[in-house]
């Protein structure tokens, strides 16, 4: 083999060489790199600022929250306030549930025969009525569903949620909604909330939420929303509580909003006699 091959061969070795060591050397600073930002220090800045994030997000959450005054007042003012308000349940899964109340029902407290409260009856069932004004007051009806009170200021009383218009992840609650049924057939949209039992299986709302402070929970609140007018407030007779007598089974003490399609049960007499009054 002459010179000139010799020297050939040797300059192309000492190429590849090089280049595996400049491989090596990169491949040895991106090994290092990785290992300081896998070092305490930089765990503690990275958790520090999922932190922040969290805590932000979780202040976004509850930007229009109501406080303790907004529920500290009796009891029928507090059920037409609640009206146009929005309800908001933040599921195990992190998933955010809102529906505007759209009807409401009032429960005096120790004078009204309806009441879980008459005469100052204070069991373990009942004892959330007697909490501060803005605790949830969450029970069983029937052995398998749950109703969801806000108590008001007036002791023993509290406020029945009836029926909410679904405004945030519509499909969930439709999932929630289908555990109980019988048939597959898919909810409309005002089917979901359209009653106090089936506004607590779109909300998942059960016993575990009784008696939480509606001020500061964070898996149920209720936030700020539309402000409904006296004149478009439905004034009726309240649902399902004949056994309490007729004076108090006749008492105007359920709302809910005029046309609205997401209510319960739509009382047309008074709807009539309230546009006749106004007329």
């Amino acid at each position: 083999m002459d010179s000139v091959k010799k020297c050939g061969i040797k300059r192309t070795l000492s190429s590849r060489l090089s280049q595996r060591a400049t491989r090596f050397k990169q491949n040895k600073d991106i090994k290092e790199t990785e290992s300081k930002s896998d070092s305490p220090e930089n765990f503690c800045i990275r958790d520090t600022h999922n932190s922040m994030c969290n805590t932000f997000s979780s202040s976004l959450l509850n930007v229009n929250r109501l406080g303790k005054s907004f529920f500290d007042q009796p009891c029928i003012k507090l059920a037409k306030c609640l009206l146009g308000k929005v309800l908001v349940r933040k599921l195990p899964t992190g998933d955010i549930l809102r529906g505007r109340i759209v009807e409401t029902e009032c429960y005096l407290g120790t004078f009204d025969k309806s009441s879980h409260s008459y005469m100052g009856k204070r069991t373990v069932r009942n004892e959330a009525m007697f909490s501060e004004p803005g605790t949830a007051y969450v029970y069983t009806i029937y052995g398998m569903y749950f109703c969801f009170n806000i108590s008001s200021l007036e002791e023993g009383s509290a406020v029945l949620i009836r029926a909410l218009e679904p405004l945030e992840n519509n499909s969930i609650m439709q999932t929630l909604r289908s555990v109980k049924r019988k048939t597959s057939s898919i909810l409309k949209d005002k089917e979901l909330c359209n009653g106090p039992s089936k506004l607590c299986l779109a909300f998942q709302i059960d016993k575990s939420l009784n008696k939480i402070d509606l001020c500061t929970s964070e898996a149920l609140w209720v936030e700020d929303g539309l402000n409904i007018s006296d004149c478009n407030i439905i004034t009726c007779k309240r649902i399902g509580i004949e056994s309490a007598g007729e004076e108090w089974a006749n008492k105007p003490l359920r709302f809910y909003m005029r046309d609205c399609i997401w209510v319960s049960v739509r009382n047309k007499a008074a709807e009539s006699l309230q546009m006749t009054d106004e007329s």
